[in-house]
């Protein structure tokens, strides 16, 4: 198979081997983690599951680091990758033990909230770290190849770490300390990563020394009043810099979209196609409905190299942009589990598609003492996308989740940003000129 044959020629690095499993057990934790929030928030028996009420708890989770995120940025091009990653996980052990105690203890509350929000907001700053430290320890000519693989793979991993929590949730006898048991598990995964990043060279993922402020973590008061214009800096750089400021500006309104359509998949779990009253059932149909469209993140895994060989990432990215207006009319077609089964394939691979070649034009063309920035950006983006997705869910879909006139709208949507991307593709001709001073050519 391709992917095992693309997998063989990235192993072959031995620093690639150790972000790799950085990365693999990370998100293994950080799927166990949210499959707690997820049976807590939106599948407890004690919530209705209304479209208010789904976009709210969106918006808890997201909104604020979509303001906090972006501080990331200038801090991954100013602190090293490494530390980063050992110690961003070290701190998630202690959230995650925390949060689980109270759980066994206390139950949900104010503080209970406020623990999940930083936990998240450390998980997207470990994830920018992971992104921008990649093209360090593999080839440049390999990179996409990389990116196809790590970002999936590592979607894999958080999909069994998910399956894993589920499965403790069902098994272990309801009482105080079953969801706790869930976090504690995913804190322990935590700790293996951190001890993980350990084994690689301080320096390893950068960023280069010239890049890095002098005072470390003492510098932190004024790496934090730099940070607006760096910021700026970084944004006004990639928009200069035209093909990785389009591809983050169309990924953006992508994840919109997708978030509309992650939200209407919560709520025609629970509220369509099983027992409204039965949230165990509303689970399982969306566990069911959620693996069916991680097949479709499969497929990107086969389908991205393929697709490469014959069309730039930017041509393959308005092909998943025509594949997402598919699945939307497939969506509005009938609100049947077949139905909704194929439309959520089609959505998967459009999402992940289009993320791999929106990854590798953005680490492509963007020069690594702002590439950092340029990940934050992306997470900020990518956060702001789904709280307004939450908004706009909250007054457009009805409780059921289905709505004929709001898919086909979004049908749409996906037809218009291809059309206009690909216009903005054209103008510019889609030639990356080469920017990164210093990176690896070969290894």
């Amino acid at each position: 198979m391709s992917v095992i044959a693309d997998l063989r020629t990235v192993l072959v690095h031995r620093d690639f081997r150790k972000l790799f499993s950085v990365r693999l057990v990370s998100q293994c934790g950080d799927g166990m983690f949210q499959a707690g929030l997820a049976t807590l928030f939106f599948f407890s028996p004690e919530n209705l599951a209304t479209a208010g009420a789904v976009a709210a708890a969106f918006a808890v989770l997201l909104l604020p680091f979509t303001i906090v995120g972006p501080f990331a940025g200038p801090l991954l091009d100013r602190w090293r990758r490494r530390q980063v990653l050992a110690v961003g996980n070290a701190i998630r052990v202690a959230l995650g033990l925390t949060l689980a105690i109270l759980m066994a203890t206390q139950g949900v509350g104010p503080a209970v909230y406020v623990l999940a929000l930083l936990t998240l907001g450390v998980n997207r700053f470990l994830l920018a770290a992971l992104s921008a430290g990649l093209p360090r320890v593999v080839p440049r000519e390999q990179l996409l190849m990389a990116n196809t693989l790590t970002p999936t793979l590592g979607a894999v991993s958080a999909v069994v770490g998910a399956g894993i929590g589920f499965g403790i949730g069902w098994l272990v006898p309801s009482g105080p300390g079953k969801d706790g048991l869930v976090l504690a598990t995913a804190a322990v995964l935590f700790g293996c990563a951190a001890l993980l990043a350990l084994r690689m060279g301080p320096d390893l993922l950068g960023p280069t020394r010239a890049a890095r402020t002098r005072g470390g973590f003492a510098a932190l008061s004024a790496d934090v009043r730099a940070t607006v214009r760096d910021l700026v800096d970084g944004a006004t750089y990639l928009v200069r810099r035209r093909t990785p400021g389009m591809a983050l500006a169309v990924m953006a309104l992508h994840r919109f979209l997708y978030g509309l359509n992650f939200i209407a998949l919560i709520l025609i779990s629970r509220n369509l196609l099983s027992d409204p009253t039965d949230a165990d059932a509303g689970l399982a149909m969306f566990g069911v409905l959620a693996s069916v469209s991680f097949a479709g993140n499969g497929l990107a895994i086969v389908a991205t190299p393929i697709a490469h060989e014959r069309m730039s990432p930017s041509t393959w990215i308005v092909v998943c942009l025509g594949l997402g207006a598919v699945s939307q009319i497939l969506m509005a077609a009938a609100p049947e589990f077949a139905v909704i089964a194929a439309a959520a394939v089609l959505m998967g691979l459009a999402v992940q598609g289009a993320k791999i070649a929106v990854d590798t034009i953005v680490q492509r063309d963007t020069h690594d003492s702002f590439r950092g920035r340029a990940f934050s950006l992306y997470d900020m983006l990518y956060n702001a996308a789904f709280a307004g997705a939450a908004a706009l869910a909250a007054a457009a879909l009805p409780d059921t989740g289905w709505s004929r006139p709001v898919f086909a709208a979004l049908a749409v949507a996906y037809v218009a940003i291809a059309v206009a991307y690909r216009r903005g593709v054209r103008r510019v001709h889609d030639r990356p000129v080469p920017v990164l001073d210093g990176e690896r050519t070969s290894v």
